[in-house]
């Protein structure tokens, strides 16, 4: 522990204990999976959204006669 003290020290960081950064990458990995949850429901109801909007129907402008002479 002195060691990583001392490392720590000369790299100018802040010690912290490892049980506070082990309650972080368990928060960051919590935080993790509700992101992706929250990315996977906005998936879900843009595809809804789509299936559920009315099909624009091209418009078909009726075809002129047909003309034997051309």
């Amino acid at each position: 522990m002195s060691d990583g003290g001392q490392e720590a020290g000369r790299a100018d960081e802040e010690v912290v204990p490892l049980s506070c950064a082990r309650e972080l990458e368990n928060r960051v990995g919590e935080l993790e999976q509700l992101l992706g949850r929250k990315n996977m429901e906005t998936e879900i109801l843009g595809e809804a959204l789509e299936a559920a909007r009315p099909k624009k129907r091209a418009l078909r402008l009726p075809s002129p006669p047909w003309d034997a002479s051309r």
